[in-house]
């Protein structure tokens, strides 16, 4: 389950700063690169509404597998690309199987640690997603320093990785884990959802490259249509997606858009900093990759350190630190860049990158915990899987919507109008994280572990 995760975390990492190589390497427009990005997160959101269920019905050790050997065929795929197209469909796939593969994981983990030896069983989780977080950028930015296959090597590295985990998964996860052969799913509640998502997020991407053309808007207009109709699906189902009782908890809905605001936020930031230094300021990967070591360590070292201290001791307040001091950090952001200009160095941004990390790491562990805090025990799995998609959704939203508002801004390419974009959306980032801020006093007073 750890390989899992930490190929699914470093994936995501990796293909941010190897935006702009893949973008010079196979041609195409900004959207072009907006698709690459997005068609990952988009296609995981989608389908971690349904992984959870399928599971009980297939059973999690075999979806398990066939995430892992879909994921690392995918991969392969991506590698060897030979275009733009061919790229964005091996990421939509690659995203259907993490998607597939990543919920299992944590279930089956479950079945075979006892209760008494769960937690200890899960210690090292949250140091190695911190070292894999801060590991991601300065692998991918040496990878492509080294230049053996490019962009390329990012997502072949993948391969050797997941042999490992597949047959490691074959030979150890339990055979037996407690599926519920009883649960249906609801095809045409799936087919709603899916369907909405999809027409809401293609013309976010491609509208403003190609001048929101009416079908587009048609597209958005029809989104709306599809999520109205999902929801008097659902009301009606016997076998609901998402569990109806959710949506009257004041926690649940305020999470949700919390959620929404804070990965949209945290995406954007992450593509368009990479973008400036990259094709702005024109740093090299590794140079990059070395410049976003501070904020993968304040991530990392935060995330650590709410988990194992602040958020108990904080409770509720952990969140409101996080966001106010991430505010700080992407103003300090705004500031650096808007006061050097093209003279910005590594050493010049690292103190407001460090600041950003920190104030994000705060939230990563406490954040999901809160919003379910006044759940009942049967809701929090279809609350947590619906988070989760809402999280990886949001994440495309916020690469599709605010990566349009930055090429729009840059306009003609220059230095000083890359600097000026980034500028923008620091600010808008900024902005939803005070608003993210506001909704804290909202949410359950109590996390879903003290409560439960």
């Amino acid at each position: 389950m750890v390989l899992a995760e930490v190929m699914d975390l470093i994936d995501t990492s990796v293909a941010n700063l190897a935006g702009p190589s893949i973008r010079a390497d196979l041609g195409g427009g900004p959207m072009t690169l907006q698709w690459v990005l997005s068609a990952y997160t988009a296609a995981f959101a989608l389908g971690l509404v349904t992984s959870g269920r399928l599971g009980d019905l297939v059973g999690r050790r075999r979806l398990f597998l066939i995430g892992m050997g879909g994921f690392t065929i995918a991969s392969l795929a991506c590698g060897l690309a030979p275009g733009a197209g061919l790229l964005i469909v091996a990421r939509l796939c690659q995203g259907l199987f993490g998607a597939v593969m990543i919920p299992q994981g944590m279930a089956l983990v479950k079945i075979a640690f006892p209760p008494e030896h769960l937690r200890r069983a899960l210690t090292p989780f949250g140091p190695i997603m911190g070292l894999a977080m801060v590991a991601g950028p300065m692998l991918a930015g040496w990878l492509l320093h080294l230049g053996l296959f490019g962009w390329r090597s990012i997502f072949l590295i993948n391969v050797p990785f997941g042999v490992l985990a597949a047959a490691l998964g074959w030979y150890v996860l339990p055979r037996h884990s407690g599926e519920d052969r009883a649960a249906r799913l609801d095809l045409t509640g799936v087919s709603l959802l899916t369907a909405g998502s999809a027409l809401l997020i293609m013309p976010l991407i491609q509208g403003r490259d190609l001048g929101w053309p009416p079908w587009s808007l048609a597209m958005i207009a029809a989104s709306l249509v599809a999520f109205g109709l999902f929801v008097g699906s659902e009301r009606r189902s016997d076998h609901p997606v998402i569990a109806p009782s959710l949506f009257g908890r004041r926690g649940f809905v305020v999470g949700l858009l919390i959620v929404a605001g804070f990965y949209a936020s945290l995406s954007a930031f992450v593509l368009v900093i990479n973008l400036l230094m990259q094709s702005g300021l024109g740093w090299t990967p590794l140079r990059t990759g070395l410049a976003l070591v501070p904020w993968a360590v304040g991530t990392a070292g935060a995330t650590l350190l709410s988990g194992a201290v602040l958020a108990e001791r904080l409770g509720r307040a952990n969140l409101r630190l996080g966001l106010s001091i991430a505010v700080v950090g992407l103003l300090g952001l705004l500031w650096s860049t808007a006061h050097w200009g093209e003279a910005i160095t590594m050493g010049r941004l690292a103190p407001a990158l460090f600041v950003t990390g920190i104030g994000s790491g705060l939230l990563f562990i406490p954040l999901f915990d809160y919003i379910l805090g006044d759940a009942r025990a049967e809701e929090v799995g279809t609350g947590a899987g619906m988070l989760n998609a809402a999280q990886q959704f949001a994440s495309a939203i916020g690469v599709a919507a605010l990566g349009s508002v930055f090429f729009a801004r840059v306009g003609r390419p220059s230095a000083l109008s890359y600097i000026a974009a980034a500028e923008l959306v620091f600010g808008v980032c900024a902005g939803l994280f005070a608003l993210v801020l506001l909704l804290v006093g909202l949410l359950p007073k109590h996390s879903q572990q003290a409560t439960h």
